[in-house]
Order: C-alpha cells, then structure tokens, then sequence
C-alpha cells in the first residue's frame, strides 16, 4: 500500500470518528434514560441544550428552545399513556416564548405526575417548564431564572421604565421607542398571565399565582438572576433536591467544547470523611 493510500484511509477514519463518538454517546444515552425510566414507571423526555462539537472541524452549536424542541416534545407526550408520569430533564437557558409555552401546556394536560429535574439550570422558557410540574427536583446548587420578556436585546420591563421616565422629564421619545414599548406591555401581560394559569393550574390560589408571576415578570431581577434551591422554595415552588444518579450520569454525556486544555481538572472519585488513625495497642 502506498503513502498516498494510508494517507486516504486516514483521513476516512478521521472523518468517521466523530460519527462513531456520537453514535456511542447516543447509545449510551439511551441506555441510563430507559433504565430510569424502568426505575421509576415513566416516559424519560430530555431537553438539553449545551455546546457539542458535531463535525470534524469542531464548530460549536449553541442551543435554545426552539419550534423543532416543541414538536419533538409534543410527539413524546403524546406517545405517552395518561396513566403514565412524565420525568423531564431540562437543561437550557430559555428560548423562544412560543415554543415554551406549547410544552408547557401539554405537560398541563397530562393526566399523570409530571416531574422535571434541573441537574444544572432552567433559565428563563425553561423556568415556565418548570412551572408546569407537580413537582421540581433541583440539584443543590442548580438554578432557575426570571420569566420577564426579552424584546430583542432589551428587557422588557426596562424599556416600559426608560419610556416613563422619559414621559416624566417632558423629554420626547422617538415612535420606534413608542412603539417597542407598546410590544414590550403586551409581552409581559401575556406572559405574567399564562405563568399565572400554569399556577393555578397545579392547584395554586388566584391570589398566590398572581404574586409569584408578576415577582417573577416584572423585571425586579436581572434576566440571568440565580433563582437557588432556598430562594425558590421561598417563592413557593415545589422544589426537591432528590436527584437521581441517573442523571448526573446522563449530563457527563453531553461533553461541553473541546478545548486544548481543560478549564477544571480534579481526581474523578468520590471522597469520604478521612479515616481517624488507629490507636496503638498496649502490651
């Protein structure tokens, strides 16, 4: 076999192992969901959305909640028997508000318990997933995010205040500002109210889903603000922090970007409590 030769099936074999790595990763995925799923008698849906490297020349894919995740989802449940629990495993930073809100409302018209677990974070769309579960399992450091609306690269709540201190001082607002602020209204009204019914529909008071969706549309917090384990339990949400080993597993096969040198290296074993000496015997 010639140079020219060994050099061809390099290259095929360099082009195939990306191919190979994802089909393994994928295999084994499927592995811990459908053994959690045998564990616990439910149907495993996972919405993750992190960095991978897909092809040969290693571009990052940046993931958010988008239509194809909400159709993908839909079909899930709609495969799934009423009698049947539903374990969500969410990872995402938010996306589109459609997109969530057609998830989340087919995981309220699911008859049967609906769980979502956040090993990492639920940002954002993901939080108003989370909304719609009978209950929340959160890792002990994982975190949720406000719901307040995004009208392109601003805020909704603070192009509705800049709008009014502007009207306060007598200063003349452009109509492109007007009418940004007019979509800006109408964004945190839809939103404030379909978290409201996703509330009450799991079986919140009137009065307790109004203040807990307009706390959490009204802008009082940044867009990446870290809702913690305490400080949603305090907002009310049924959060627990029983999280399967499954899933901690599950997250290890979704690699983030490879890099030359990794960020975080440490000794992959768990520790214990290091054991006291013996004491010596007396003779």
């Amino acid at each position: 076999m010639s140079f020219f030769d060994l050099f061809w099936v390099f290259l095929v074999l360099v082009g195939l192992q990306p191919l190979v790595r994802q089909w393994s990763m994928g295999t084994r995925r499927t592995r811990l969901m459908r053994s959690l799923e045998k564990r616990r008698k439910s149907r495993v849906i996972a919405l993750i959305h992190r960095q991978e490297t897909m092809a040969v020349l290693g571009f990052p894919l940046v993931r958010f909640i988008d239509i194809e995740d909400s159709e993908e989802v839909l079909r899930a449940i709609q495969l799934t028997d009423d009698q049947m629990p539903i374990d969500l495993i969410l990872h995402t930073p938010g996306g589109l508000v459609l997109a969530a809100e057609q998830i989340a409302h087919a995981l309220i018209a699911h008859p049967a318990p609906v769980t979502v677990y956040v090993p990492h974070y639920a940002m954002s769309g993901g939080t108003l997933l989370a909304l719609a579960a009978h209950q929340i399992v959160m890792a002990p450091h994982a975190v949720l995010g406000p719901l307040d609306p995004q009208i392109g690269q601003w805020p909704a709540a603070s192009i509705l205040r800049a709008v009014e201190r502007k009207n306060s001082s007598n200063h003349s607002v452009h109509d492109e500002t007007l009418i940004m602020a007019d979509v800006a209204a109408k964004a945190m009204d839809q939103v404030r109210g379909y978290a409201k019914h996703l509330l009450t529909a799991r079986g919140w008071t009137v009065e307790r889903a109004e203040e807990l969706a307009h706390a959490m549309t009204e802008g009082r917090w940044t867009h990446d603000y870290p809702i913690m384990v305490e400080q949603a339990r305090k907002l009310g949400l049924p959060v627990s922090c029983d999280m399967p080993d499954e899933i901690y597993q599950f997250m290890r096969l979704f690699p983030q970007v490879a890099v030359r040198r990794p960020s975080v290296q440490y000794v992959p074993l768990p520790y214990g409590p290091t054991p006291a000496p013996a004491k010596a015997s007396k003779r």
